[in-house]
């Protein structure tokens, strides 16, 4: 994934912010909606978009386009910074490799020791079993 090149081909639209901001909430927009179009990209290559398109489908629309939105300041140029580093965030999160299991087996000392419960559980239960004596 080259940054440089995600960079340009992402596209922003801007809108109004909704909550508290007194009257310049009704003059600027300061919410930023980022669009990017991940079948279109030059930055990925086709492994990578495959991946982003599995693991982000609830996220791209009908038009292929990855949506990620950001009103947390009054700043149109902080919300710009922030969610464009949210989507770099998401994407390498998305494209890391995911490790092979290993499967294990208990170690030696764990299955005595779990044999060795079982039968001091089950002594116990025997001294408890009612044993009338005969005479």
């Amino acid at each position: 994934m080259q940054l440089k090149e995600l960079h340009k081909e992402v596209n922003y639209k801007t809108s109004r912010s909704s909550g508290a901001g007194g009257q310049n909430v009704n003059k600027v927009s300061t919410k930023v909606l980022l669009l990017f179009n991940v079948e279109n990209s030059r930055a990925l290559n086709k492994k990578e978009k495959e991946i982003i398109n599995n693991k982000l489908s609830n996220r791209i629309n009908s038009e292929g386009f990855l949506q990620l939105q950001c009103d947390e300041t009054r700043s149109q140029l902080k919300n710009k910074e922030i969610v464009f580093s949210r989507l770099v965030a998401m994407l390498q999160e998305v494209l890391k490799p995911v490790k092979k299991r290993k499967p294990s087996k208990p170690s030696k000392a764990a299955i005595q020791k779990r044999i060795d419960a079982k039968k001091k559980q089950s002594q116990k239960k025997d001294l408890r079993r009612f044993n009338p004596k005969k005479d």
